[in-house]
């Protein structure tokens, strides 16, 4: 029995009995009872009372492909060579990948969970069933690996842009590969470049955006974030969502891949959440503290110290801001 079937009977935020469940599935009541359990485990709150049966009480935005298609433009999805929507997966980048090891030149990956999502040097990302987005577009650029400098930036360009066309316009980008809101983390971008370092590249771009978090889940973060259904008035649901969003990254990454982050650079800045202000960069046991004074043209995080301005690139820095 697939979970999403379940969900879509529950969706609705009812009271459904065992035996209704059970009967429009073509399952037992014991196998429906098996898999709420798994749904708990998921970290889906599910409502359960003597005599009345199970409820989602916030009930559950489940990804529509169908919903998708129709929200995104035609020329967006033409750009496409495939688009998949699975329930759970190790992480929405390596099924990307998989997908340019057999030859695809353009997909979108997404899933209701991810069992080992990543962020950035290695940490877990928390990818609760049904609640946030969870997705990886493949793309491959035909100028080489250092052309590529920069792009994680834009990235985040394009996802704040996204945001503003549902009316969540206080989004700060942190460098390198944050958005923020109010100082709380709104979404991560990761992304994993293999190819020549001249040719052709082969580049996958990871994205997780908090929509819903589940507030039973909040202990687990080691940070303070946002989401999206607390910043939009009326949010217009997960599926539509990420259609704004992939049609903001499709035009970014063409603008990208034509003039560089230079073409975004100026939108980067204006929305950088450490802009003047003090800072400490890490890198392995070494710490430097400063001033952020922006980024160049290749997207390097400027740090004034000592008097003077340097450049770092991203890597393995982390930016923090000064106590």
């Amino acid at each position: 029995m697939e979970l999403t079937k379940l969900l879509n009977l529950m969706s609705d935020g009812a009271f459904h009995s065992g035996r209704e469940l059970g009967e429009v599935l073509g399952v037992s009541r014991s196998a429906v009872w098996k898999q709420i359990q798994r749904l708990e485990a998921l970290g889906i709150e599910v409502y359960s009372v003597k005599g009345r049966g199970y409820r989602l009480p916030a009930g559950i935005d489940l990804l529509d492909l169908e919903r998708f298609r129709m929200q995104l433009p035609q020329a967006a999805l033409e750009r496409l060579d495939e688009v998949v929507f699975e329930e759970e997966v190790a992480s929405t980048n390596s099924l990307a990948l998989q997908a340019l090891n057999k030859g695809r030149n353009a997909g979108l990956y997404a899933a209701e969970y991810q069992a080992k999502g990543r962020g950035r040097r290695g940490r877990d990302w928390i990818s609760p069933y049904g609640a946030n987005l969870y997705f990886s577009l493949a793309w491959r650029f035909s100028a080489g690996v250092a052309a590529l400098e920069g792009l994680s930036l834009a990235v985040g360009v394009a996802l704040r842009r996204g945001l503003g066309r549902i009316g969540v316009d206080d989004v700060q980008l942190k460098w390198p590969n944050d958005l923020l809101s109010q100082g709380r983390k709104l979404a991560g971008i990761l992304i994993e470049i293999s190819g020549d370092a001249a040719g052709e590249c082969q580049v996958v771009i990871g994205v997780g955006m908090n929509v819903a978090m589940p507030a039973g889940l909040l202990e687990q973060i080691s940070q303070p974030i946002a989401d999206v259904a607390d910043l939009a008035d009326n949010h217009p649901g997960r599926s539509e969502l990420l259609a704004i969003l992939v049609d903001e990254l499709l035009d970014t990454l063409d603008r990208f891949e034509r003039d560089g982050f230079g073409a975004v650079r100026q939108e980067w800045l204006q929305a950088n959440a450490h802009r003047d202000s003090r800072i400490r960069l890490i890198s392995g046991q070494e710490e430097i503290s400063g001033i952020c004074r922006g980024v160049d043209e290749s997207g390097a995080l400027l740090l004034e110290s000592g008097g003077q301005v340097r450049s770092y690139y991203g890597g393995e820095v982390s930016l923090r801001a000064a106590e």
